[in-house]
Protein backbone atom coordinates (compact mmCIF):
# COMPACT_ATOMS: atom_id res chain seq x y z
CA UNK A 1 0.00 0.00 0.00
CA UNK A 2 1.62 3.67 -1.23
CA UNK A 3 0.36 5.01 2.69
CA UNK A 4 2.09 2.14 4.46
CA UNK A 5 -0.67 0.71 6.47
CA UNK A 6 -0.94 -2.32 7.87
CA UNK A 7 -2.91 -4.42 5.33
CA UNK A 8 -3.53 -6.96 7.98
CA UNK A 9 -6.51 -9.40 7.99
CA UNK A 10 -7.57 -11.89 10.49
CA UNK A 11 -6.07 -15.21 10.18
CA UNK A 12 -10.04 -16.43 9.01
CA UNK A 13 -9.91 -14.00 6.21
CA UNK A 14 -6.17 -14.58 5.33
CA UNK A 15 -5.51 -17.96 3.09
CA UNK A 16 -3.36 -20.34 3.97
CA UNK A 17 0.40 -20.03 3.60
CA UNK A 18 2.35 -22.31 2.00
CA UNK A 19 5.55 -23.34 3.13
CA UNK A 20 7.75 -22.61 0.40
CA UNK A 21 6.64 -19.20 1.07
CA UNK A 22 7.75 -18.97 4.80
CA UNK A 23 11.16 -21.25 4.89
CA UNK A 24 13.83 -20.62 2.04
CA UNK A 25 14.90 -23.69 -0.57
CA UNK A 26 18.29 -25.26 -0.53
CA UNK A 27 19.45 -23.06 -3.24
CA UNK A 28 18.77 -19.64 -1.24
CA UNK A 29 19.93 -21.20 2.13
CA UNK A 30 23.06 -21.60 0.96
CA UNK A 31 23.45 -17.89 0.37
CA UNK A 32 23.89 -17.78 4.39
CA UNK A 33 26.74 -19.90 4.36
CA UNK A 34 28.80 -16.84 4.86
CA UNK A 35 27.02 -13.75 5.09
CA UNK A 36 23.90 -12.63 3.13
CA UNK A 37 23.16 -9.38 1.99
CA UNK A 38 19.97 -7.87 -0.04
CA UNK A 39 20.34 -4.62 -1.65
CA UNK A 40 17.20 -2.84 -1.22
CA UNK A 41 15.92 0.54 -2.98
CA UNK A 42 15.89 2.15 0.15
CA UNK A 43 14.31 5.60 -0.28
CA UNK A 44 11.66 4.44 -2.77
CA UNK A 45 10.42 2.32 0.15
CA UNK A 46 7.12 3.24 1.90
CA UNK A 47 7.93 4.26 5.93
CA UNK A 48 5.99 2.45 8.60
CA UNK A 49 3.54 5.02 9.93
CA UNK A 50 3.07 5.44 13.83
CA UNK A 51 0.99 2.38 14.96
CA UNK A 52 0.88 0.04 17.26
CA UNK A 53 1.49 -2.81 14.32
CA UNK A 54 4.94 -1.29 13.64
CA UNK A 55 8.66 -0.40 16.38
CA UNK A 56 8.38 2.93 17.79
CA UNK A 57 10.85 5.14 16.53
CA UNK A 58 11.15 7.07 19.87
CA UNK A 59 9.90 10.16 18.90
CA UNK A 60 12.64 10.63 16.25
CA UNK A 61 12.23 11.59 12.44
CA UNK A 62 12.21 9.35 10.02
CA UNK A 63 10.87 6.01 10.36
CA UNK A 64 11.50 2.16 9.26
CA UNK A 65 11.12 1.15 5.70
CA UNK A 66 8.22 -1.38 5.19
CA UNK A 67 9.48 -4.90 3.89
CA UNK A 68 8.47 -8.92 3.99
CA UNK A 69 10.88 -10.35 6.05
CA UNK A 70 13.49 -12.61 4.22
CA UNK A 71 12.43 -16.40 4.04
CA UNK A 72 13.76 -18.67 6.76
CA UNK A 73 16.86 -20.70 5.84
CA UNK A 74 18.23 -24.15 7.14
CA UNK A 75 19.84 -23.92 10.50
CA UNK A 76 23.01 -25.90 9.16
CA UNK A 77 23.37 -22.90 6.90
CA UNK A 78 23.20 -19.68 9.50
CA UNK A 79 25.28 -21.06 12.15
CA UNK A 80 28.49 -18.70 13.07
CA UNK A 81 27.39 -15.91 15.50
CA UNK A 82 27.16 -18.26 18.16
CA UNK A 83 30.45 -19.53 17.19
CA UNK A 84 31.99 -16.68 17.63
CA UNK A 85 30.42 -16.03 21.24
CA UNK A 86 31.92 -19.45 22.56
CA UNK A 87 35.17 -18.77 21.44
CA UNK A 88 34.96 -15.74 23.12
CA UNK A 89 34.41 -17.63 26.17
CA UNK A 90 36.37 -20.83 26.20
CA UNK A 91 39.32 -18.76 27.47
CA UNK A 92 37.63 -17.09 30.20
CA UNK A 93 34.97 -18.83 32.25
CA UNK A 94 35.27 -21.98 31.02
CA UNK A 95 39.23 -22.84 31.33
CA UNK A 96 40.36 -20.15 34.08
CA UNK A 97 37.62 -18.32 36.20
CA UNK A 98 35.39 -21.82 37.04
CA UNK A 99 38.05 -24.63 36.85
CA UNK A 100 40.00 -22.19 39.70
CA UNK A 101 36.66 -21.74 41.36
CA UNK A 102 35.60 -25.19 41.34
CA UNK A 103 39.03 -26.12 42.70
CA UNK A 104 38.87 -23.90 45.18
CA UNK A 105 35.51 -24.18 46.44
CA UNK A 106 34.26 -27.34 45.58
CA UNK A 107 31.17 -28.15 43.24
CA UNK A 108 28.66 -26.16 45.28
CA UNK A 109 29.14 -23.48 43.14
CA UNK A 110 28.40 -24.92 39.85
CA UNK A 111 24.70 -23.85 40.34
CA UNK A 112 25.80 -20.40 39.75
CA UNK A 113 27.95 -21.34 36.63
CA UNK A 114 24.67 -23.46 35.34
CA UNK A 115 22.39 -20.66 35.50
CA UNK A 116 24.30 -18.32 34.41
CA UNK A 117 25.24 -20.09 31.33
CA UNK A 118 21.28 -20.22 30.96
CA UNK A 119 20.21 -16.84 32.01
CA UNK A 120 22.80 -15.37 29.36
CA UNK A 121 21.04 -17.70 26.83
CA UNK A 122 18.12 -15.83 27.49
CA UNK A 123 19.76 -12.50 27.80
CA UNK A 124 22.31 -13.30 24.40
CA UNK A 125 18.50 -14.28 22.49
CA UNK A 126 16.86 -10.97 23.66
CA UNK A 127 19.69 -9.05 22.28
CA UNK A 128 19.05 -10.10 18.67
CA UNK A 129 15.63 -9.35 18.83
CA UNK A 130 15.53 -5.80 17.96
CA UNK A 131 18.29 -6.69 15.23
CA UNK A 132 15.88 -9.57 13.82
CA UNK A 133 12.87 -7.47 13.95
CA UNK A 134 14.37 -3.89 12.56
CA UNK A 135 18.24 -4.55 11.17
CA UNK A 136 19.05 -2.12 13.42
CA UNK A 137 21.71 -2.87 16.10
CA UNK A 138 21.20 -2.89 19.65
CA UNK A 139 23.35 0.33 20.24
CA UNK A 140 21.42 1.81 17.46
CA UNK A 141 17.92 1.00 19.99
CA UNK A 142 19.70 1.85 22.77
CA UNK A 143 20.31 5.59 21.13
CA UNK A 144 16.81 5.95 20.37
CA UNK A 145 16.09 5.68 24.69
CA UNK A 146 18.85 8.01 24.76
CA UNK A 147 22.53 8.96 23.60
CA UNK A 148 24.28 8.31 26.83
CA UNK A 149 23.64 5.06 26.93
CA UNK A 150 26.07 3.80 24.17
CA UNK A 151 28.28 6.23 24.93
CA UNK A 152 28.65 4.60 28.52
CA UNK A 153 29.08 1.31 27.50
CA UNK A 154 31.62 2.07 25.36
CA UNK A 155 33.71 3.68 28.17
CA UNK A 156 32.72 0.42 30.01
CA UNK A 157 33.69 -1.76 27.41
CA UNK A 158 37.32 -0.24 27.55
CA UNK A 159 37.73 -0.81 31.20
CA UNK A 160 36.89 -3.94 30.57
CA UNK A 161 38.24 -5.05 27.69
CA UNK A 162 41.05 -2.31 27.03
CA UNK A 163 43.82 -4.87 28.83
CA UNK A 164 45.59 -7.71 26.71
CA UNK A 165 44.85 -10.48 29.38
CA UNK A 166 44.20 -13.28 27.13
CA UNK A 167 46.69 -12.24 24.66
CA UNK A 168 49.37 -12.19 27.70
CA UNK A 169 48.01 -15.53 29.57
CA UNK A 170 47.88 -17.21 26.01
CA UNK A 171 51.59 -16.15 25.41
CA UNK A 172 51.93 -17.46 28.84
CA UNK A 173 50.74 -20.55 28.25
CA UNK A 174 53.24 -21.18 25.35
CA UNK A 175 56.18 -19.77 27.01
CA UNK A 176 55.87 -22.18 29.59
CA UNK A 177 55.10 -25.21 27.27
CA UNK A 178 58.37 -24.41 25.45
CA UNK A 179 60.37 -23.94 28.70
CA UNK A 180 60.83 -20.29 27.39
CA UNK A 181 58.95 -18.43 30.16
CA UNK A 182 62.45 -16.95 31.82
CA UNK A 183 64.06 -15.95 28.56
CA UNK A 184 64.58 -12.38 27.71
CA UNK A 185 65.16 -11.07 24.18
CA UNK A 186 66.55 -7.65 23.61
CA UNK A 187 64.74 -5.53 20.80
CA UNK A 188 65.48 -1.50 20.07
CA UNK A 189 64.61 0.32 22.82
CA UNK A 190 62.98 -2.79 24.70
CA UNK A 191 64.30 -6.03 26.54
CA UNK A 192 61.43 -8.31 26.67
CA UNK A 193 60.54 -11.81 28.14
CA UNK A 194 59.94 -14.42 26.05
CA UNK A 195 56.42 -14.55 26.69
CA UNK A 196 55.50 -10.98 25.98
CA UNK A 197 57.02 -11.58 22.65
CA UNK A 198 54.51 -14.28 21.95
CA UNK A 199 52.04 -11.86 23.23
CA UNK A 200 52.95 -8.97 20.36
CA UNK A 201 52.98 -11.42 17.72
CA UNK A 202 50.03 -12.88 18.75
CA UNK A 203 48.19 -9.25 18.36
CA UNK A 204 49.76 -8.74 15.05
CA UNK A 205 48.77 -11.88 13.80
CA UNK A 206 44.85 -11.26 14.70
CA UNK A 207 45.56 -7.98 12.86
CA UNK A 208 46.59 -9.64 9.83
CA UNK A 209 43.96 -11.81 9.57
CA UNK A 210 41.49 -9.25 8.80
CA UNK A 211 42.97 -8.72 5.57
CA UNK A 212 42.08 -12.54 4.03
CA UNK A 213 39.03 -11.45 2.34
CA UNK A 214 36.75 -8.35 1.57
CA UNK A 215 34.05 -9.08 4.14
CA UNK A 216 35.90 -9.00 7.57
CA UNK A 217 32.63 -10.70 9.10
CA UNK A 218 33.07 -13.60 7.34
CA UNK A 219 36.90 -13.93 7.84
CA UNK A 220 36.34 -13.82 11.68
CA UNK A 221 33.32 -16.58 11.86
CA UNK A 222 35.57 -19.30 9.60
CA UNK A 223 38.49 -18.73 11.63
CA UNK A 224 36.63 -19.04 14.78
CA UNK A 225 34.66 -21.83 13.91
CA UNK A 226 38.34 -23.94 13.26
CA UNK A 227 39.81 -22.54 16.62
CA UNK A 228 36.64 -23.26 18.66
CA UNK A 229 36.21 -26.39 17.30
CA UNK A 230 40.15 -27.39 17.45
CA UNK A 231 40.07 -26.19 21.39
CA UNK A 232 36.86 -28.29 22.03
CA UNK A 233 38.29 -31.23 20.41
CA UNK A 234 41.35 -30.78 22.54
CA UNK A 235 39.56 -30.49 26.14
CA UNK A 236 37.34 -33.48 25.55
CA UNK A 237 40.87 -35.30 24.23
CA UNK A 238 42.29 -33.99 27.52
CA UNK A 239 39.32 -35.15 29.80
CA UNK A 240 39.76 -38.78 28.88
CA UNK A 241 43.84 -38.73 28.95
CA UNK A 242 43.60 -37.70 32.67
CA UNK A 243 40.54 -39.76 33.55
CA UNK A 244 38.56 -37.46 35.60
CA UNK A 245 35.00 -39.27 34.35
CA UNK A 246 34.46 -40.01 38.50
CA UNK A 247 34.52 -36.23 39.25
CA UNK A 248 30.97 -35.72 37.07
CA UNK A 249 29.17 -37.87 39.48
CA UNK A 250 29.23 -33.99 41.48
CA UNK A 251 27.45 -32.26 38.56
CA UNK A 252 24.03 -33.03 40.36
CA UNK A 253 24.83 -32.03 43.89
CA UNK A 254 26.34 -28.91 42.35
CA UNK A 255 23.35 -27.66 40.33
CA UNK A 256 20.87 -28.17 43.32
CA UNK A 257 23.18 -26.31 45.66
CA UNK A 258 21.61 -22.86 44.56
CA UNK A 259 22.48 -19.88 46.61
CA UNK A 260 25.55 -21.23 48.37
CA UNK A 261 28.48 -19.41 48.45
CA UNK A 262 31.59 -20.86 50.66
CA UNK A 263 32.91 -18.65 52.78
CA UNK A 264 36.06 -16.91 51.76
CA UNK A 265 35.11 -16.22 48.08
CA UNK A 266 36.79 -13.62 46.23
CA UNK A 267 33.21 -11.83 45.40
CA UNK A 268 35.45 -9.99 41.62
CA UNK A 269 36.43 -13.21 41.27
CA UNK A 270 32.89 -15.23 41.54
CA UNK A 271 31.45 -11.89 39.83
CA UNK A 272 33.39 -12.13 37.28
CA UNK A 273 32.51 -16.04 36.68
CA UNK A 274 29.13 -15.06 36.48
CA UNK A 275 29.55 -12.78 33.76
CA UNK A 276 32.10 -15.41 32.10
CA UNK A 277 29.52 -17.88 32.24
CA UNK A 278 29.39 -17.39 28.38
CA UNK A 279 31.11 -14.28 26.76
CA UNK A 280 30.23 -11.92 29.58
CA UNK A 281 29.88 -8.24 29.35
CA UNK A 282 30.37 -5.72 26.39
CA UNK A 283 31.15 -8.90 24.48
CA UNK A 284 27.62 -10.23 24.57
CA UNK A 285 26.19 -7.07 23.34
CA UNK A 286 28.17 -7.95 19.79
CA UNK A 287 25.76 -10.65 19.25
CA UNK A 288 23.54 -8.03 17.24
CA UNK A 289 26.32 -6.80 15.18
CA UNK A 290 26.95 -10.46 14.34
CA UNK A 291 23.86 -11.51 13.36
CA UNK A 292 23.58 -8.81 11.88
CA UNK A 293 26.23 -9.10 9.42
CA UNK A 294 25.11 -12.61 9.15
CA UNK A 295 22.16 -11.55 7.55
CA UNK A 296 19.57 -12.53 10.42
CA UNK A 297 16.03 -11.72 9.79
CA UNK A 298 15.23 -7.83 8.66
CA UNK A 299 19.11 -7.56 9.25
CA UNK A 300 19.46 -8.85 5.57
CA UNK A 301 18.72 -5.63 4.36
CA UNK A 302 21.44 -3.84 6.09
CA UNK A 303 24.86 -3.51 4.47
CA UNK A 304 28.01 -5.88 5.82
CA UNK A 305 31.48 -3.67 7.05
CA UNK A 306 33.70 -4.48 4.43
CA UNK A 307 37.67 -4.08 4.63
CA UNK A 308 38.37 -0.74 3.27
CA UNK A 309 42.46 -1.83 2.70
CA UNK A 310 41.09 -4.33 0.10
CA UNK A 311 38.81 -1.59 -1.91
CA UNK A 312 35.50 -3.24 -2.64
CA UNK A 313 32.58 -1.10 -2.36
CA UNK A 314 30.95 -0.23 0.82
CA UNK A 315 27.21 -1.63 1.28
CA UNK A 316 24.85 0.82 2.70
CA UNK A 317 23.95 0.86 6.36
CA UNK A 318 21.01 2.81 6.93
CA UNK A 319 20.24 4.63 10.35
CA UNK A 320 16.62 3.77 10.42
CA UNK A 321 16.14 0.61 9.73
CA UNK A 322 13.56 -1.79 8.42
CA UNK A 323 9.86 -3.64 9.52
CA UNK A 324 7.26 -5.69 8.75
CA UNK A 325 3.49 -5.53 7.84
CA UNK A 326 2.09 -8.42 10.40
CA UNK A 327 0.63 -10.53 7.65
CA UNK A 328 0.21 -13.89 8.40
CA UNK A 329 3.22 -14.99 6.11
CA UNK A 330 5.10 -12.46 7.75
CA UNK A 331 4.05 -13.71 11.05
CA UNK A 332 4.87 -17.25 10.36
CA UNK A 333 8.49 -16.19 8.96
CA UNK A 334 9.66 -14.34 11.94
CA UNK A 335 8.04 -17.67 13.80
CA UNK A 336 10.93 -19.71 11.71
CA UNK A 337 13.55 -16.81 12.33
CA UNK A 338 13.15 -16.52 15.70
CA UNK A 339 13.33 -20.44 16.11
CA UNK A 340 16.31 -20.26 14.05
CA UNK A 341 17.77 -17.90 16.89
CA UNK A 342 17.28 -19.45 19.58
CA UNK A 343 18.47 -22.84 17.93
CA UNK A 344 21.54 -21.56 16.48
CA UNK A 345 22.42 -19.96 20.17
CA UNK A 346 21.56 -22.82 22.46
CA UNK A 347 23.15 -25.68 20.60
CA UNK A 348 25.98 -24.13 19.69
CA UNK A 349 26.18 -21.34 23.10
CA UNK A 350 24.87 -23.16 25.68
CA UNK A 351 25.51 -26.82 24.65
CA UNK A 352 29.27 -26.01 23.73
CA UNK A 353 30.00 -24.20 27.11
CA UNK A 354 28.19 -26.69 29.50
CA UNK A 355 30.16 -29.40 27.69
CA UNK A 356 33.49 -27.73 27.45
CA UNK A 357 33.74 -25.87 30.95
CA UNK A 358 32.28 -29.19 32.88
CA UNK A 359 34.87 -31.21 31.17
CA UNK A 360 37.64 -28.52 32.65
CA UNK A 361 36.17 -28.31 36.13
CA UNK A 362 36.21 -32.00 36.58
CA UNK A 363 39.99 -31.49 35.39
CA UNK A 364 40.93 -29.17 38.04
CA UNK A 365 38.69 -30.28 40.85
CA UNK A 366 40.77 -33.71 41.07
CA UNK A 367 43.76 -32.90 40.37
CA UNK A 368 43.72 -29.20 42.41
CA UNK A 369 41.12 -29.27 44.93
CA UNK A 370 41.92 -27.15 47.44
CA UNK A 371 44.43 -24.84 45.51
CA UNK A 372 44.81 -21.35 46.27
CA UNK A 373 46.90 -20.55 42.75
CA UNK A 374 44.79 -18.94 39.97
CA UNK A 375 44.55 -19.39 36.46
CA UNK A 376 47.19 -20.40 34.45
CA UNK A 377 49.26 -20.92 37.35
CA UNK A 378 46.91 -23.54 38.65
CA UNK A 379 47.00 -25.35 35.38
CA UNK A 380 50.90 -25.43 34.90
CA UNK A 381 52.31 -25.55 38.30
CA UNK A 382 49.74 -27.61 40.27
CA UNK A 383 48.09 -29.98 37.83
CA UNK A 384 50.64 -30.77 35.20
CA UNK A 385 53.14 -32.31 36.86
CA UNK A 386 50.52 -35.08 37.48
CA UNK A 387 49.25 -35.80 34.75
CA UNK A 388 52.83 -36.77 33.07
CA UNK A 389 53.92 -36.04 29.49
CA UNK A 390 50.49 -36.45 27.28
CA UNK A 391 48.50 -34.73 29.86
CA UNK A 392 50.77 -31.40 29.88
CA UNK A 393 50.84 -31.01 26.33
CA UNK A 394 47.04 -31.60 26.23
CA UNK A 395 47.21 -28.88 29.04
CA UNK A 396 49.07 -26.49 27.16
CA UNK A 397 47.21 -26.71 23.48
CA UNK A 398 43.86 -26.64 25.09
CA UNK A 399 44.83 -23.64 27.26
CA UNK A 400 46.62 -22.03 23.98
CA UNK A 401 43.99 -22.50 21.72
CA UNK A 402 41.10 -21.34 23.93
CA UNK A 403 42.84 -17.85 25.08
CA UNK A 404 43.70 -17.59 21.62
CA UNK A 405 40.39 -17.82 20.69
CA UNK A 406 39.24 -15.82 23.14
CA UNK A 407 41.35 -12.87 22.23
CA UNK A 408 40.64 -13.55 18.27
CA UNK A 409 37.00 -12.73 19.64
CA UNK A 410 37.57 -9.99 22.43
CA UNK A 411 39.03 -7.74 19.61
CA UNK A 412 36.84 -8.54 17.01
CA UNK A 413 34.08 -7.79 19.57
CA UNK A 414 35.62 -4.80 20.71
CA UNK A 415 36.46 -3.32 17.70
CA UNK A 416 32.93 -3.18 15.87
CA UNK A 417 30.70 -2.53 18.73
CA UNK A 418 33.03 0.43 19.43
CA UNK A 419 33.08 1.35 15.43
CA UNK A 420 28.84 0.92 15.57
CA UNK A 421 28.41 3.37 18.31
CA UNK A 422 31.09 5.93 17.21
CA UNK A 423 29.19 5.54 13.78
CA UNK A 424 26.07 5.85 15.26
CA UNK A 425 26.67 9.02 17.77
CA UNK A 426 28.56 10.96 15.03
CA UNK A 427 29.85 9.36 12.10
CA UNK A 428 27.48 8.94 10.53
CA UNK A 429 26.17 12.81 10.92
CA UNK A 430 30.50 13.88 9.53
CA UNK A 431 30.18 11.77 6.81
CA UNK A 432 32.68 9.21 7.90
CA UNK A 433 32.85 5.83 6.41
CA UNK A 434 31.78 2.49 9.06
CA UNK A 435 34.49 0.75 7.26
CA UNK A 436 37.04 3.09 7.83
CA UNK A 437 35.94 3.19 11.46
CA UNK A 438 36.59 -0.07 11.90
CA UNK A 439 39.72 -0.87 10.49
CA UNK A 440 41.13 2.40 12.10
CA UNK A 441 39.96 1.06 15.65
CA UNK A 442 40.81 -2.62 14.62
CA UNK A 443 44.51 -1.09 14.05
CA UNK A 444 44.63 1.52 17.25
CA UNK A 445 43.42 -1.60 19.83
CA UNK A 446 45.58 -3.56 18.56
CA UNK A 447 48.73 -0.95 19.04
CA UNK A 448 47.52 -0.31 22.29
CA UNK A 449 47.66 -4.15 23.24
CA UNK A 450 51.24 -4.30 22.09
CA UNK A 451 52.31 -1.20 23.77
CA UNK A 452 50.90 -2.34 27.13
CA UNK A 453 52.74 -6.13 26.45
CA UNK A 454 56.34 -3.64 25.65
CA UNK A 455 56.01 -1.72 28.65
CA UNK A 456 57.38 -2.65 31.77
CA UNK A 457 54.49 -2.64 34.14
CA UNK A 458 53.94 -5.24 36.53
CA UNK A 459 51.46 -8.11 34.81
CA UNK A 460 53.96 -10.79 35.72
CA UNK A 461 50.21 -13.06 36.31
CA UNK A 462 47.83 -11.93 33.48
CA UNK A 463 45.16 -13.43 35.81
CA UNK A 464 45.04 -9.95 37.43
CA UNK A 465 44.08 -8.36 34.19
CA UNK A 466 41.62 -11.20 34.11
CA UNK A 467 39.64 -10.52 36.66
CA UNK A 468 39.35 -6.60 36.92
CA UNK A 469 37.57 -7.21 32.64
CA UNK A 470 35.47 -10.28 34.33
CA UNK A 471 34.04 -8.10 37.17
CA UNK A 472 33.57 -5.05 35.11
CA UNK A 473 31.80 -6.83 32.81
CA UNK A 474 29.68 -8.59 35.33
CA UNK A 475 28.48 -4.81 36.36
CA UNK A 476 28.01 -3.78 33.33
CA UNK A 477 25.52 -6.51 32.73
CA UNK A 478 22.77 -5.33 35.03
CA UNK A 479 22.04 -1.81 33.22
CA UNK A 480 22.01 -3.50 29.99
CA UNK A 481 19.46 -6.65 30.77
CA UNK A 482 17.49 -4.08 32.27
CA UNK A 483 17.43 -1.54 29.05
CA UNK A 484 16.96 -4.66 26.99
CA UNK A 485 13.96 -5.75 28.79
CA UNK A 486 12.36 -2.02 28.67
CA UNK A 487 13.25 -1.61 25.43
CA UNK A 488 11.51 -4.93 23.83
CA UNK A 489 8.22 -4.64 26.02
CA UNK A 490 7.82 -0.71 25.38
CA UNK A 491 9.49 0.02 21.74
CA UNK A 492 8.51 -3.13 19.60
CA UNK A 493 4.75 -4.32 18.70
CA UNK A 494 2.88 -7.67 20.28
CA UNK A 495 3.99 -10.10 17.71
CA UNK A 496 7.85 -9.46 18.04
CA UNK A 497 7.57 -8.86 21.80
CA UNK A 498 9.32 -11.54 24.20
CA UNK A 499 6.51 -13.39 26.10
CA UNK A 500 5.83 -13.67 29.62
CA UNK A 501 8.48 -16.34 30.15
CA UNK A 502 11.09 -14.70 28.80
CA UNK A 503 10.40 -11.02 30.42
CA UNK A 504 10.32 -13.11 33.70
CA UNK A 505 13.80 -14.43 32.96
CA UNK A 506 14.97 -11.08 32.23
CA UNK A 507 13.51 -9.70 35.81
CA UNK A 508 15.28 -12.43 37.34
CA UNK A 509 18.56 -11.62 35.10
CA UNK A 510 18.18 -8.16 36.01
CA UNK A 511 17.92 -8.84 39.50
CA UNK A 512 20.89 -11.62 39.59
CA UNK A 513 23.92 -9.66 37.62
CA UNK A 514 22.32 -7.02 39.87
CA UNK A 515 22.57 -7.97 43.37
CA UNK A 516 26.23 -9.40 42.75
CA UNK A 517 27.36 -5.89 40.62
CA UNK A 518 25.63 -4.09 44.14
CA UNK A 519 27.55 -6.24 46.57
CA UNK A 520 30.79 -5.98 44.43
CA UNK A 521 30.28 -1.79 44.44
CA UNK A 522 29.84 -2.07 47.97
CA UNK A 523 32.93 -3.91 48.89
CA UNK A 524 35.69 -1.61 46.62
CA UNK A 525 34.22 1.42 48.06
CA UNK A 526 34.71 0.13 51.55
CA UNK A 527 37.88 -1.65 50.70
CA UNK A 528 39.88 -0.16 48.43
CA UNK A 529 38.04 3.41 48.42
CA UNK A 530 38.21 3.28 52.72
CA UNK A 531 34.18 4.25 52.24
CA UNK A 532 33.45 1.76 55.33
CA UNK A 533 29.99 2.93 55.66
CA UNK A 534 29.52 1.45 52.04
CA UNK A 535 30.39 -2.17 53.05
CA UNK A 536 27.71 -4.45 51.41
CA UNK A 537 27.18 -7.76 53.02
CA UNK A 538 25.70 -11.18 51.05
CA UNK A 539 22.61 -11.00 53.36
CA UNK A 540 21.92 -7.24 52.81
CA UNK A 541 21.38 -6.96 56.91
CA UNK A 542 25.10 -6.65 57.91
CA UNK A 543 25.54 -3.91 55.12
CA UNK A 544 26.60 -0.74 56.62
CA UNK A 545 24.45 2.59 56.10
CA UNK A 546 25.75 3.08 52.63
CA UNK A 547 25.24 -0.13 51.71
CA UNK A 548 21.48 0.13 52.53
CA UNK A 549 21.57 2.87 49.47
CA UNK A 550 23.12 0.87 47.30
CA UNK A 551 20.80 -2.05 47.79
CA UNK A 552 18.03 0.72 48.24
CA UNK A 553 18.89 2.38 44.66
CA UNK A 554 18.83 -1.65 42.98
CA UNK A 555 15.39 -2.29 44.53
CA UNK A 556 14.22 0.58 43.09
CA UNK A 557 15.77 0.15 39.53
CA UNK A 558 14.10 -3.09 39.35
CA UNK A 559 11.13 -2.52 40.63
CA UNK A 560 10.85 0.29 38.20
CA UNK A 561 11.54 -1.93 35.03
CA UNK A 562 9.37 -4.50 36.33
CA UNK A 563 6.35 -1.93 36.61
CA UNK A 564 7.21 -0.98 33.19
CA UNK A 565 7.26 -4.20 31.48
CA UNK A 566 4.35 -5.68 32.98
CA UNK A 567 2.81 -2.17 31.84
CA UNK A 568 3.76 -2.63 28.20
CA UNK A 569 3.07 -6.13 28.47
CA UNK A 570 -0.93 -5.15 29.18
CA UNK A 571 -1.00 -1.94 27.25
CA UNK A 572 0.55 -3.86 23.57
CA UNK A 573 -2.14 -7.14 24.56
CA UNK A 574 -4.59 -7.83 21.33
CA UNK A 575 -3.36 -5.06 19.75
CA UNK A 576 -2.14 -7.17 16.54
CA UNK A 577 -4.45 -9.48 15.09
CA UNK A 578 -3.52 -13.05 14.62
CA UNK A 579 -0.17 -12.07 16.69
CA UNK A 580 0.32 -15.31 18.39
CA UNK A 581 0.75 -16.48 14.71
CA UNK A 582 4.55 -15.48 14.98
CA UNK A 583 4.66 -17.50 18.78
CA UNK A 584 7.05 -19.89 18.88
CA UNK A 585 8.39 -21.69 22.20
CA UNK A 586 10.60 -19.99 24.57
CA UNK A 587 8.91 -16.78 22.38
Amino acid sequence: MANGGPDVRTPEEEPAVPDEDVYASAEESLEYRGSSFMPTAYDNLDIAPDSEYYPDRGGEEGGYRLLDLPRAPKLSQIVGPSAIMLGASLGSGETLFWPVLVAQHGWALYWAFFFGVLTQFFINTEIQRWTLATGESVFRAFERIHRFWPAFFLLLGFVSLGWPGWAASAAKVAAIGFEAEELTITLPFVELVTWRLFGILLMVLVWATYHLGPVMYNVVERIQIILVSVGGLLAVALFVAVGSAQELTNVPAGIVSIGTIPPGSDIAVFLGGLAYAGAGGYLNLAQSLWVREKGYGMGRYQGRIKNPVIGDEPEPLHRDGFTFRPTKKNLLRWRGWWRLAQLEHFLTFVVGLLVVATLMMAIAAQYAYGTADDGVVMWASVIVPQVGPLGGVLIFATLFFALLTTEYAIVESFVRNSADIVYELHGRDAGWSLPRIFWILLTVFILWGIAILSYPIEIDQPFGLLVIAAAMSGVMMWPYTALLLVLNTARLPEHTQPGWFRVMTLWWASAFFGYFSVLLIGRWLSGIAGFEPFATAANVLDSGTGGYLLFGAFAVVELLVIAVSVHEKRRKNDTVEGAEESAWYLR
